[in-house]
């Protein structure tokens, strides 16, 4: 396989910036990419929070066209696994506290001049630094104009380079008055834009679907949903008409930092041969979040942002899915995250109406490995999920997924009644309420009839293999797709 010269561009990338697994997936990939002998950098912006002391003086300084004003770009490197960081320095950036708002439910009125910048400055920085590129890897909607601007580009210095665009969630693309379009200073053509006449918007995902030379998405199940009307989010066409060159690889997940026999945050390590460690966690972790202490309760919980697509309306609508869960069976359910208020306040009422309910309204990295390495059980009854990251934790940590079957759930958990000697967790097909019990009631009776079959699961799943490695090399098939 070619070793390639491969430049990511995101929006967020750990330890710098992150407000989602998007974050997450660059790090990790960049990173298992490196160690397959690429030279592989990020391009990022240099948010107001980035602390830049560690940083290289500037290697690059160049100048980018963009609302008729040439804007003045510096370029900082930092190299962290073998992967050189490039932060991206300037006052669109450098000058806010947050990625795309002040908070996460007021985006900034600018985003589309800010990224633009982000993908106009890509061309001139490879010049500068004579980085000879042979892939640009760009990461959503914030970096959905780059394969226009290669496709565009009359510069023989980017004659071989080709792109390639992932989605991570298609919900979000980045549509943006059409005027707006105008501050980029480019030529400008109809596949930018959504919808006719005056009701035109430019889309900056869709421009990255219909201009890249490859398409990837989080999962081969994803790749596929988004291809229909109901969860193709109206760029389904465009993804049917782009489908030999649209392809769903697994995320994965760094088995260093989720390792039950040395995770850094709690000390009752267990592994798939000795689970007493989880055992005492488990105890740890309901006194820790005022449940009762009982080995032989099952724990379920569920780690999640409080929003629609997580499945929270389904559990708390009419149908009482959550209340009839905790009212008819002998289980905890243990809740920690934030968001919607609504999806709140619902589920603290219910907290103040069960013992058998913690909810906690927060987000702790240490209780994240804490709850999946202390549970029983991990619930994801969600109504898409383009890979998902929670599962994998589970599964790593013999904490067995109750999940609909959607998306990269789909693919990486293998229901027990259907497959009873390869099962990981446990599935359902529809988002109903009798099918979301009915799912819950089998793995408890599993739980408490079927030991052997329970401790079989548990130690299938921990022997899984959800590696940074075997994912980087699915995209390196890709990237030799495009050079060859």
């Amino acid at each position: 396989m070619l070793n390639m010269n491969i430049l990511m561009i995101t929006s967020e990338v750990v330890p710098f910036s992150k407000s989602g697994g998007l974050a997450d997936v660059t790090s990790a990939l960049s990173a298992a990419l490196a160690d397959l002998d690429n030279k592989v950098s990020v391009l990022m912006p240099s948010y107001g929070f980035i602390e830049l002391k560690d940083f290289s003086p500037p290697i690059a300084s160049f100048e980018v066209e963009l609302n008729s004003n040439i804007e003045k770009v510096t370029v900082v490197k930092k190299t962290i696994n073998n992967v050189d960081y490039l932060s991206l320095v300037h006052p669109l950036f450098s000058e806010r506290k947050g990625i795309y708002g002040d908070t996460s439910f007021t985006p900034y009125n600018d985003n589309f001049e800010r990224y633009m910048l982000l993908a106009k400055s890509v061309f001139p920085l490879c010049k500068e630094l004579d980085f000879k590129v042979d892939i640009l890897h760009a990461h959503d909607w914030t970096a959905g104009f780059v394969p226009y601007l290669l496709k565009k580009s009359k510069d023989k210095f980017f004659n071989k380079c080709k792109s390639v665009f992932t989605i991570h969630n298609l919900a979000y693309q980045g549509i943006f008055p059409r005027f707006e379009a105008l501050k980029a200073s480019i030529e400008l053509e109809d596949d930018l834009f959504d919808g006719t006449s005056i009701n035109k918007k430019v889309n900056m995902l869709r421009t990255g679907l219909v201009y890249s030379d490859y398409i990837t998405t989080v999962s081969p199940t994803y790749a596929k949903e988004i291809q229909t009307k109901e969860l193709g989010c109206n760029l389904h066409e465009i993804l049917k008409k782009r489908r030999s060159h649209l392809f769903g690889i697994i995320n994965a997940i760094d088995y260093d930092e989720w390792d039950p026999n040395s995770d850094i945050y709690f000390e009752n390590h267990y592994n798939s041969s000795d689970l007493s460690g989880k055992k005492e966690l488990k105890r740890l972790v309901q006194k820790e979040f005022n449940l009762e202490v009982n080995d032989e309760i099952p724990l379920i919980s569920m780690i999640s942002r409080f929003a629609e697509q997580k499945g929270f309306y389904e559990l708390l609508d009419e149908h009482k899915v959550l209340e009839t869960i905790l009212s008819n069976e002998n289980v905890q359910i243990l809740i920690i995250g934030t968001g919607d208020e609504v999806i709140q306040n619902k589920l603290k009422e219910l907290d103040s109406k069960y013992d058998n309910i913690s909810v906690n309204i927060m987000f702790s990295n240490k209780y994240a490995h804490m709850v999946e390495g202390a549970s029983d059980f991990f619930f994801m009854p969600s109504r898409y999920e383009p890979c998902g990251l929670n599962q994998l934790y589970s599964l790593r940590y013999g904490t067995l997924p109750i999940a609909r079957k959607t998306g990269g759930l789909a693919d990486t958990i293998t229901d027990i009644g259907e497959f009873p000697n390869d099962g990981t967790g446990f599935l359902f097909s529809q988002l109903e309420s009798h099918a979301i019990i009915e799912t819950v009631k089998r793995a408890l009776n599993i739980y408490y009839n079927d030991k052997e079959t329970l401790n079989q699961m548990i130690k299938r799943s921990m022997n899984l293999d959800f590696t940074w490695t075997k994912s980087a090399l699915s995209y390196l098939k890709i990237y030799t797709k495009g050079l060859s």
